[in-house]
């Protein structure tokens, strides 16, 4: 069974997250904030991670950094509801999330498919990439 840590300041994303995720057989550990998904990273073993990229008491993308360096093995999916003021900066935020680090972004509000998507792919890279460190 995979596992998945979230990591999200909103009770409601990671509520609506864990639930999707644990109907198709995730192991999920919910951490409401930087620092409690930093501790659930040192005392547990994860296959992907979903990452908020603004949450209070971390410095915007900061977050997905900090995560990426302490497990460069686990792919991390950055997730920002951030609204724009300039809607064409968006797509500029989204790939400094990739140069940090991030496998993949979703914007939130996404859709189960979607998170769902982004997962699978993570877990199918990863292990493709473990096969082939073998």
């Amino acid at each position: 069974m995979p596992r998945v840590l979230v990591v999200d300041d909103d009770p409601m994303v990671c509520n609506a997250v864990e639930v999707c995720l644990q109907r198709r057989g995730f192991e999920v550990t919910v951490a409401d904030g930087g620092e409690a998904g930093l501790r659930a990273l040192e005392t547990s073993g994860f296959d992907v991670m979903l990452i908020d990229v603004f949450m209070p008491h971390m410095r915007g993308l900061e977050s997905i950094r900090m995560f990426h360096e302490r497990r460069p093995d686990v792919p991390v999916i950055a997730m920002s509801g951030y609204a724009f003021a300039d809607p064409e900066g968006a797509p500029e935020f989204l790939r400094t999330t990739i140069e940090l680090g991030a496998a993949c972004c979703l914007r939130k509000p996404f859709t189960p498919n979607a998170l769902l998507t982004s997962v699978n792919e993570c877990l199918t890279k990863s292990m493709q990439s473990a096969r082939l460190s073998k």
